[in-house]
């Protein structure tokens, strides 16, 4: 019976996403295996006939995808987007692995709100994971829409820095990173920790600096003997 409610469950939410919510023709794929994959991670991982067991809700995300996601929420202050569809079926999918069919389904955000800076930022973190944590220019676009479409959000410089950080090209996330920090409120929970590697980000730019600075030096002549 268990096995009946949850295939039965599946369609139902199958059919409430497609007719209901209308969601479009080239999002189905990615819908679809969103669910075969919740009910296939049921049948290896599910056991119905032991009692729940409550789990501490402030365990920290383990080293997998989504932390991308759980980290997105915070730096954003966002929590569940229970107000666009799109974001949380993309997310569930980047939870799993699934950033090209997370990408896939944010273009409907994105068609429905060209000005949905949290679908911008859900975007440019998938293209990035997609192409294994590269800045590609998709992504770098999908950033800048977001940081132009609400300036004063965090989210955007926060990720975009971390993937010029990435890329070592640290000058570029330390611009980004201080002005988070600076127009962060004193009780937000990453500016603290992102104050901290600001000054790893200074030590680590301060020795390309002095090396700028010594190539840069005019060369002086040599003293002239009496």
């Amino acid at each position: 019976m268990t096995w009946i409610f949850v295939i039965g469950l599946a369609v139902i939410v199958a059919v409430v996403l497609i007719f209901v919510l209308k969601v479009p023709r080239g999002a189905r794929e990615a819908v679809a295996s969103a669910l075969l994959l919740g009910i296939a991670g049921y049948v290896t991982q599910g056991s119905p006939s032991l009692a729940g067991a409550p789990r501490d809700a402030t365990e920290p995300p383990s080293a997998d995808p989504a932390a991308l996601v759980e980290m997105r929420a915070k730096v954003t202050n966002s929590g569940i987007p229970t107000g666009n569809r799109w974001i949380v079926i993309s997310d569930g999918l980047a939870r799993n692995g699934r950033y090209g069919d997370a990408a896939e389904v944010l273009r409907g955000a994105i068609s429905d709100d060209p000005k949905n800076a949290e679908a911008w930022l859900a975007l440019a973190n998938a293209l990035v994971a997609h192409a294994d944590n590269s800045l590609t220019p998709p992504a770098l676009y999908a950033y800048r829409r977001a940081i132009d479409a609400e300036p004063d959000a965090p989210g955007a410089r926060f990720f975009l820095g971390l993937a010029y950080a990435r890329e070592g090209r640290l000058p570029e996330a330390r611009a980004l990173w201080l002005e988070v920090v600076k127009n962060a409120p004193e009780d937000a929970p990453y500016r603290l920790p992102l104050a901290q590697q600001l000054m790893k980000l200074d030590e680590a730019i301060a020795p390309e600096k002095a090396e700028t600075a010594r190539e840069s030096a005019p060369v002086q002549p040599p003293p002239s003997v009496p």
